[in-house]
């Protein structure tokens, strides 16, 4: 291994240790709560040094982010192609939405900072960064809107709209589960899938949501690390 090839291995390191502190403080102790200095010292590094690698505290939360959102792609594109061609189109809308919440048990610590933690930046703010995360989001925008069309679910209804009520519904699953306010004998898994079906025979049956989508083309956050979109 040449010299250069050293430096990139061991920057590369320095900025995954970086990362990996500053999540697991963000985590524990807040977004606001936490400084460049206490990063710095949880890995025995400078604050100085860490300039280096962030030019803010906010660009180490915005590359955190966009590791989540890139985990929660993955896991979306594991199951698209290969599982879900065989499926009806309501039994492929609850298997995509079903990995939203696998998200939530498989990565908590992005979760809680992508989708609980009120303080951290707006994604918005970074939005040429995350292109693909909105692309994510057209991409089952548009399997909800192969639903109506196919009459699977009823034509007045807003794909946007439909997007929107069910990922706040598995969201408020997965959010009790983490924050451990299930009562004894509650199962968040089957309250999650409980979720998403009840929404979706209620729509089918006509229920006519009086939420509105406004056009905005902005990251999908249903968070409070974003704007709505």
């Amino acid at each position: 291994m040449g010299i250069k090839e050293r430096q990139e291995r061991d920057r590369e390191a320095v900025r995954r240790s970086i990362l990996d502190a500053a999540r697991e403080l963000f985590v524990s102790e807040g977004y606001r709560n936490v400084s460049i200095r206490k990063i710095a010292e949880k890995i025995e590094y400078s604050p100085a040094a860490l300039y280096g690698y962030f030019p803010s505290k906010d660009d180490i939360f915005y590359a955190l982010a966009e590791e989540g959102f890139r985990l929660l792609h993955r896991n979306q594109a594991g199951t698209t192609d290969a599982e879900l061609g065989g499926l009806a189109p309501l039994d492929r809308i609850k298997a995509i939405f079903w990995r939203l919440y696998e998200f939530s048990r498989h990565h908590p610590q992005y979760f809680e900072l992508m989708f609980v933690d009120r303080s951290v930046p707006r994604i918005s703010q970074a939005y040429e960064r995350f292109a693909f995360a909105r692309e994510m989001k057209s991409q089952l925008v548009g399997q909800i809107q192969a639903c109506i069309d196919s009459g699977a679910l009823p034509s007045h209804l807003n794909a946007n709209v439909v997007f929107r009520l069910l990922t706040m519904g598995l969201l408020g699953a997965a959010m009790m589960k983490l924050s451990d306010r299930l009562t004894p004998g509650e199962n968040a898994d089957t309250l999650a899938r409980d979720v998403v079906a009840v929404m979706l025979r209620g729509l089918q049956a006509g229920a006519t949501p009086e939420s509105t989508f406004v056009d905005v083309d902005c990251v999908p956050e249903e968070t409070p690390a974003a704007e709505a979109s």
